[in-house]
């Protein structure tokens, strides 16, 4: 007969913990803010890796806290799909950040884009760049994707989901709940309680 072994009581607690920990700390990070080093500081590479890192660190948590529509997908199967257009180490950094790992029991799968491939069907999309005016061209051309991501400072293109910006040296996101029961996506309150500012009437 086959032993199942049991890690020691203490053991498995302190696997709990860590799972619990993982499972909130964007969560926790938001309400908080994520402090950047000082504007006069941000010249270096590091500096920029570390804003990446944090932004890396939400779009995986964000499909978390996301429920796509059951048409989204061909079937129970199907992974959920990022793409990335216009920071390929990001896409990159994000693929082993998912590696291995599964959301609602799907597999995620990450894509670097260019702009030819954003008719691509997609479940999030991140548009990096704080070319505004690039920005919104780009989540236009966009008609493939759920849950659109910008990092736009001047405020989100329309049909942008989610928008990062820098408040007070951290990163916080902005959420527009129109856009996202407009393409049928449910935002959890949770995820909605930390926003830096939810906008729920129609954009301009």
């Amino acid at each position: 007969m086959e032993r199942m072994y049991m890690a020691p009581p203490r053991k498995r607690l302190r696997r709990a913990l860590v799972r619990a920990a993982f499972g909130c700390c964007v969560i926790v990070l938001a309400a908080a803010g994520f402090a950047l080093r000082p504007a006069s500081a941000q010249s270096g590479p590091s500096s920029l890796a570390l804003e990446q890192r944090v932004k890396v660190a939400f779009l995986y948590k964000f499909l978390g806290y996301t429920e796509f529509p059951v048409n989204a997908f061909a079937d129970a199967a199907s992974p959920i799909v990022i793409g990335v257009v216009g920071a390929d180490d990001m896409a990159a950094e994000l693929a082993r950040t998912v590696a291995g790992r599964s959301i609602n029991n799907r597999p995620v799968a990450v894509r670097a884009l260019r702009e030819s491939e954003l008719g691509t069907s997609l479940h999030l999309l991140f548009v990096a760049g704080s070319d505004c005016a690039k920005g919104a061209r780009l989540v236009k051309a966009a008609t493939g994707a759920l849950l659109v991501v910008t990092e736009c400072e001047s405020g989100a293109p329309r049909g942008s989901v989610i928008n990062f910006r820098i408040v007070d040296e951290r990163v916080r996101f902005d959420v527009a709940l129109d856009v996202a029961e407009r393409n049928n996506v449910k935002l959890s309150s949770r995820l909605l309680t930390v926003a830096n500012h939810v906008q729920k009437g129609a954009q301009p």
